[in-house]
């Protein structure tokens, strides 16, 4: 029995290994007569390819070239020191003795801020800042800037964190926060306003509201994007900004960057649980202080392009709508024309799947063509903002698969109708026609 079992198991493979040699043979041949058939009918299938091109370009150009802005924002606001977190004061609000609600502004000390920084152990850069003035004056000999320059005094870290990178000098080292010393890094734009065309500001003397500062560092341009101003900025030591632009209750600030912006929340929420420690926060009270993620200006502009991307993908599938109907009409001219074609594959006992799959071949062909150049056109035309935005060049897999995908089903319906109209076609009636 065994053997018998064993034989009829073979024969049933020899069978399915015919089949789909069969169905393989056939494959290749409905596609050898939808070549043919696409050749011998050039222009109206190049224009039909270029119909459908044109919509899946449109698709895929502007989806490519929204992919190239969001990660020209991105770039831009990692620049700017956008997978950062800042903690800062807040108002609250408090009960008094008499039950009366008592709105304050808690801020943070610098005792405060100094402990936070010694006790997060967390994989990152943490940077201590204080905004000495917004509207100062810094002068340098007879040169003198318009009183709208910020003051900020900040630790070693602080260029880091916020996005700054030197262009000419050095940054604050430890021992320069520790030692008080009167020095200052400057942007570029104090630098323009207060130095002679063609002068080396370092190791000049400035003056900066009644101090004097010898200049170490030049910052490097970021212009003022987004509305900032972050080349009209004069930077010194903490703990000078400390004793010289001393006031009551200065409100310090802690800048946070992760190692990796992967685990920016997860260092936000460790961050906030320290503080509240450092602060002396029972569980049950509100947090008197607000951290807030630089990211999230980057993350609403993005946000925003998402509709500029439904816009993009309706005018693209309305176009490929259009497409599909100019395809279903083509397809429809093809199976009147070659009427005498299908009448002669019927009599010669061509059966109605075998027609019916013909003309969906070279409906699916014609609308993969289009998609191809389609696709190539929206990669060129998309990566041109690219180019303008100085992103690097994206290709966009999904939407090169969406493009496919889309192309095959505007091939399919357009087809449909006209493969089954011409596989009921009569072959006597067929071999007839004019």
């Amino acid at each position: 029995m065994s053997g018998r079992r064993a034989f009829i198991n073979f024969i049933r493979s020899f069978k399915i290994m015919g089949n789909i040699i069969r169905f393989g043979l056939l494959f290749w041949e409905n596609l050898r007569i939808s070549f043919q058939a696409i050749i011998t009918s050039k222009l109206r299938t190049i224009i039909t390819i270029f119909i459908i091109a044109f919509g899946i370009m449109a698709l895929v150009g502007i989806l490519t070239a929204i992919d190239a802005v969001k990660s020209s924002i991105t770039t831009s606001f990692m620049s700017m020191g956008a997978n950062t977190f800042l903690i800062e004061g807040r108002n609250v609000t408090r009960v008094s003795s008499d039950r009366q609600p008592v709105r304050n502004y808690a801020y943070i000390n610098f005792r405060q801020a100094s402990e936070f920084k010694d006790n997060f152990e967390f994989p990152a850069n943490v940077s201590l800042f204080i905004n000495a003035s917004g509207n100062a004056a810094i002068s340098h000999g007879s040169q003198k800037s318009n009183p709208n320059v910020s003051v900020i005094g900040a630790d070693e870290e602080y260029l880091l964190t916020a996005g700054y990178e030197i262009e000419r000098g050095r940054n604050f080292t430890t021992n320069d926060i520790e030692m008080n010393r009167h020095l200052a890094i400057v942007g570029r734009e104090v630098v323009r306003n207060i130095f002679d065309p063609g002068e080396d500001p370092l190791d000049k003397i400035i003056t900066v509201g009644s101090g004097k500062y010898r200049v170490i560092g030049v910052l490097k341009e970021k212009g003022t994007s987004f509305g900032g101003g972050g080349d009209n900025i004069c930077i010194l030591p903490l703990t000078n900004v400390r004793q010289y632009f001393s006031s009551p209750r200065m409100n310090f600030r802690i800048n946070i960057m992760p190692s990796a912006p992967q685990i920016l929340d997860i260092a936000a929420s460790e961050a906030e649980g320290v503080f509240r420690q450092v602060r002396g926060l029972r569980p049950g009270d509100d947090s008197d202080f607000r951290i807030t993620k630089s990211d999230n200006l980057a993350n609403m502009v993005i946000e925003n392009l998402r509709y500029v991307t439904i816009a993009a993908t309706l005018i693209g599938l309305i176009t490929l709508f259009g497409a599909a109907v100019g395809l279903m009409n083509i397809m429809l001219v093809s199976v009147t024309e070659r009427t005498r074609e299908i009448g002669i594959r019927k009599a010669m006992g061509a059966k109605r799947i075998y027609i019916k799959h013909q003309f969906l071949f070279e409906a699916v062909i014609i609308g993969q063509l289009g998609g191809l150049a389609g696709i190539i056109l929206g990669i060129l035309i998309g990566n041109m903002v690219s180019l303008v935005t100085g992103s690097p060049f994206v290709m966009p897999w999904v939407w090169i698969i969406s493009g496919f995908l889309l192309c095959f089903l505007v091939g399919l319906a357009s087809g449909y109708f006209p493969a089954v109209k011409a596989s009921r076609l009569d072959p006597i009636v067929a071999l007839r026609y004019e």
